[in-house]
This record gives structure tokens, C-alpha cells and sequence, in this order.
């Protein structure tokens, strides 16, 4: 699935297999993402700060650890960014919570991408986990490139197929307004939203 979505970036299957797989799954015993999704929390905030930074007016005082918090945290990446790698359709993760909960939730269905994930985990949304967890394998995803294909590629996933999708307009979270334009701007130079990874790897 993974060298689909980033081709031509090709994945060891090791790496794939600890990449999408959750530590609450049973196979997690075998490794999984945690490590990978602590690399990439780290590697997604040096970047963005790094852009931040070189785009904040210099008059401007911001508060930095605010701002990773509001565009990074795991509900911002699997809301707005695991359903762009369908990740729905491949992660291994098991929910834990109560029964009442998941019954409950039976009559709120999410978006199509989710409703993929929903078919291996009946009754889950968003409310219950189901984007922190996919959060956290977007953070995997980038830890594992970063790991694998080294920090210019990382670089580049991140400001072509990251940052765009976490700009979120008129809403609460994501990338401040102001962010917007240069934002944009440095995708479409580095190959835009729908990216060829194989420009990643130049």
C-alpha cells in the first residue's frame, strides 16, 4: 500500500508491516509504529517551526509550542491527512473502549474513508479514537521515510503532502491564515498537492 501511495518510493516490507501496525493490535508484539510515530512527531515539528519561523513577520511573537500543537496533534494528521493515504483501508489497530460507546456510535457514520476503516473496527468514529490512531501513523509514515529515505525526502513529503492538507480555513485547528499563501506557494514549487513522490527523491 505504501509504495503505492509514495511511489516510487519502495518500502522494505518490515517497515511497512511496523509502520501500520498500532501497538494496541495483537501482532504488535512482532514491533510496531511507536517508535516510528516519535521520530516522526519530532521530524513534523522541525519542520513546520522551521517554516514558521522563516515565515513569521519579524514584528510577530509567537507562541511556537502553541502553534505545533494546534497544526500537529494526531486528530489534525488523521482527520486531514490519513484519509489522503487511505490509511483507513491498511492500518492494524484495535479499539478499547466500551461496548455502550461503540452502540452508540452505530448511528453516526464518518466520512467514506473512515467508513473503510469502520468495516474492520464496526462502530468506531471519531469521537472514540479512531483519528488519534491514524494520527499517529501519519507520524509513523513520516518517521519510517525519514528513517528509510533520509531527511531531504521527509522534507519534501512534508511541505507537498502535509502541509496542504492541514491549512484548514475558518477552522479552529490546522495552520494559522497568515501561513496560508507561503505555504501554498513552497507545495507548488516543490511539485504541488498531488505530488509525484517521484520528485521526493531528487
Amino acid at each position: 500500500h505504501l509504495n503505492t501511495v509514495f511511489s516510487p518510493l519502495q518500502f522494505p516490507p518490515e517497515l511497512a508491516r511496523r509502520i501500520l501496525t498500532h501497538g494496541s493490535h495483537p501482532e504488535a508484539v512482532h514491533g510496531h509504529n511507536g517508535r516510528l510515530a516519535f521520530i516522526g512527531r519530532r521530524v513534523l515539528e522541525s519542520y513546520y517551526l522551521l517554516f514558521v519561523h522563516d515565515s513569521a513577520k519579524a514584528s510577530a511573537d509567537y507562541n511556537y509550542d502553541a502553534l505545533s500543537e494546534r497544526a500537529l496533534n494526531s486528530y489534525v494528521l488523521g482527520e486531514h491527512v490519513a484519509p489522503q493515504w487511505s490509511l483507513g483501508k491498511v492500518l492494524r489497530w484495535v479499539p478499547t473502549i466500551p461496548r455502550n460507546t461503540i452502540e452508540a456510535a452505530r448511528e453516526r457514520l464518518p466520512d467514506a474513508e473512515l467508513t473503510d476503516a469502520l468495516s474492520v473496527n464496526p462502530g468506531v468514529v471519531r469521537s472514540v479514537g479512531l483519528y488519534k490512531v491514524m494520527g499517529e501513523t501519519v507520524q509513523a509514515v513520516v518517521g519510517g521515510v525519514y528513517h528509510q529515505f533520509g531527511g531531504s525526502v521527509a522534507h519534501r513529503l512534508f511541505h507537498t503532502r502535509i502541509l496542504p492538507h492541514i491549512l484548514l480555513p475558518n477552522q479552529h485547528g490546522g495552520v494559522p491564515m497568515e501561513f496560508h499563501a507561503r505555504a501554498l506557494g513552497i507545495s507548488e514549487r516543490m511539485a504541488g498537492l498531488e505530488a509525484k513522490t517521484k520528485e521526493l527523491k531528487q
